[in-house]
């Protein structure tokens, strides 16, 4: 148990076999609107059934100082995502780890029927080369970026992009994405927002 944080909470939402499910992963430091729009894009051009926000305990790549707390964050993730078929889990945490790969073997085991997807914005494609595993989470499931303003040439250009360039599934193809054997990626490209958490704390700051 983590102190404020619901039991149901520290485990993965229900899901049945044939399920298409994005997951998107963050601090959520604070939740906004674009991580809300890189959803419900996943949910139309992936024809996926739902998204999962997976809060993190916490990134083990960012400095922890400005971190709210757990239970915050996902109160706020609840009110941001403000959709059916957004659900909000800390599961994570309750199995103990703070990176990805090993939640998404967690999750392969426990659903192995479940398509699920991988999502994440284009500038967190700029810098997947510095993740732990960031191959292994390529080969362990599709992976469905989303544009960002200024990101794209940086991301298409990084060398997570490079490496898995031949892999890269393209336009009428995205909805087949989540069934594909990884592995598989794709480029999302729909409405953009400049919203970023660490902005919007910053800007608290100058408050």
């Amino acid at each position: 148990m983590i102190e404020g944080v619901p039991e149901q909470d520290l485990k993965p939402p229900p899901a049945h076999a044939g399920m298409r499910i994005g997951l998107l992963g963050g601090s959520f430091n604070p939740p906004h609107d674009a991580h809300r729009l890189i959803s419900l894009i996943a949910l139309k051009l992936l024809r996926l059934d739902q998204v999962w926000w997976m809060v993190t305990p916490g990134n083990p790549l960012k400095e922890h100082s400005e971190l709210a707390p757990l239970p915050e964050r996902i109160c706020l993730c609840r009110q941001a995502s403000h959709h059916p078929r957004i659900k909000v889990t800390a599961f994570e945490a309750g199995i103990g780890t703070a990176y990805t790969a090993l939640a998404l073997r967690f999750l392969r085991r426990r659903f192995p029927g479940v398509h699920f997807v991988w999502l994440m914005g284009a500038d967190n494609l700029a810098s997947f080369h510095r993740w732990n595993e960031w191959e292994s989470i390529f080969r362990l499931m599709p992976v469905a970026v989303d544009d960002r303003p200024g990101w794209r040439h940086r991301a298409l250009a990084a060398p997570a992009a490079k490496r898995f360039s031949r892999f890269r599934v393209r336009g009428n193809e995205l909805a087949v994405l989540p069934v594909l054997a990884p592995p598989a990626w794709c480029y999302l490209s729909g409405p953009l927002s400049t919203l970023s958490s660490t902005a919007l704390r910053a800007s608290r700051k100058r408050r």
